[in-house]
Formats: C-alpha cells, sequence, structure tokens
C-alpha cells in the first residue's frame, strides 16, 4: 500500500466521522472504492437480511442492474461472498464457471469482466458485502484485495451505523403507529391507556397476529380483527 492510499483512506475515515446522513456515509465509502481501487468503475454494498437481499447503495444504475440479475438468478460473487468466504474475486465472469448463468449474462449485458466481494460482517439477522466491478479482464490482483480489506473496514462501520438508524426508525414508527391505535379504542370504548392496549395484546394473541399488525390496520381502516362490540377491561366479568 503506498502513502498516496493510506492518505486519502485516513481522509475517508475523517469524512466519514463528520457525515450526518447515513445514506452520505455509504455513498462516501463507494466514492472512495471507485477513487483509490484501480480499475474500479462501480461499486455497491449489498445486505441479506431475513433471507431477502437487497442493494443498501450503489454508485449508479449499472451496478443495481448487475445486483438485480444476481438476486433473481440467487447466483453470483456476492452470494458467495456473504455465505462461503471473505473475499471473492473473480478474472472474466463470462467464463467463471462458478456463476454459468449470471456470469456471461452480465458481462454481455454491462460490460464488466471482473469483480471482487467482500463479506462486511455476519450477525444472526443479517450479511453484508461490498462488491467492486470492472470492465478489464482480470482487473483485480493480490494489493487490490489488500486495500480492498481496508476500504471494506469503512465500509463495515457505515453499514453497521445504517443499520442502527433503520432499526431506530422501525422502531419508531412501531410505537407511534401502536399509540395511535391504543388512542382510538380509548376514545371509541371509553378506555384507559392499559385496558386500551391490553386488548389488542388479548387479540394479537387469541389470532396469533403481531400487535404492530392489529395497530396498523386499525389506524388504515378503523378496524380491528376480533374487536367485540364492547372490549372487556381487564378484569371485568
Amino acid at each position: 500500500m503506498n502513502h498516496d492510499f493510506n492518505s486519502t483512506v485516513a481522509r475517508a475515515a475523517r469524512d466519514l466521522a463528520e457525515e450526518h446522513t447515513v445514506e452520505g456515509a455509504l455513498d462516501r465509502v463507494l466514492a472512495l472504492c471507485v477513487d483509490v481501487i484501480e480499475h474500479c468503475e462501480h461499486a455497491g454494498i449489498s445486505l441479506v437480511e431475513d433471507g431477502r437481499l437487497r442493494t443498501l447503495a450503489a454508485t449508479g444504475d449499472l451496478l443495481r442492474s448487475i445486483d438485480d440479475l444476481q438476486f433473481e438468478l440467487k447466483e453470483g460473487p456476492c452470494f458467495d461472498a456473504i455465505r462461503q468466504h471473505d473475499v471473492i474475486t473473480a478474472n472474466d465472469l463470462a467464463t467463471d464457471e462458478r456463476w454459468p448463468t449470471w456470469g456471461p449474462l452480465v458481462s454481455d449485458k454491462t460490460g464488466v469482466h471482473a469483480s471482487m466481494s467482500f463479506r462486511l460482517f455476519t450477525t444472526n439477522h443479517a450479511l453484508g458485502a461490498l462488491n467492486f466491478y470492472s470492465t478489464v479482464p482480470a482487473a483485480f490482483g493480490h494489493d487490490d484485495v489488500l486495500e480492498g480489506h481496508v476500504v471494506a473496514a469503512q465500509a463495515a462501520v457505515a453499514l453497521a451505523t445504517a443499520l442502527k438508524e433503520e432499526q431506530l426508525e422501525r422502531a419508531v414508527a412501531t410505537r407511534t403507529v401502536i399509540g395511535q391505535a391504543t388512542g382510538i379504542l380509548m376514545e371509541r370504548f371509553d378506555l384507559d391507556p392499559d385496558a386500551a392496549f391490553g386488548v389488542m395484546r388479548r387479540i394479537s394473541q387469541t389470532h396469533n397476529v403481531k400487535l404492530f399488525a392489529l395497530a396498523r390496520e386499525l389506524v388504515e381502516t378503523g378496524e380491528l380483527l376480533g374487536l367485540p362490540e364492547r372490549p372487556h377491561r381487564s378484569g371485568d366479568r
């Protein structure tokens, strides 16, 4: 690794620390990929969460089309990096036997030949990968892999932050909807907060439906699955 690479990555780390949005942080990481990895023309960050694979950030529409084909066919270096190895490289996607359908199709449609994918981290619910692509065959060598590991470390930090932010937003949205549904029941049936929440919880357990789904249905439609004409308060006979 040369001095220019080290100084560029150090500067990028400082910029990431000052970035105020998750989207901005992910975009900075991808810009760093194109800037410091020779021959890297396209880069993206992908996530497998609860069995679903999605592109969180990309340098452009071409990268997203590459990922879309990969997701559709369930075949490609991103999947292999996430499931099997820390890093996957390919010299010529058109002839690589590991991806007999996806590789030739991507090469023909996009002109991309070489790829390099890094697994960012694994948890019980999520797997992340950083992917590099180039139109130059055999574009990524030993030095690129070493430098890619360094950039992947930056990407892992940005991705972890993005997931925490997303989880927080989901939690806030869930609590907001449940609060709105509780308020509806309180007003409609003259219940106190505990009794109104108890109604939704009992219906949730009885019908094996998530509490958030019940609350959202009540807020959106004014109806609640299994709601009696007059809900019983806790302790009522």
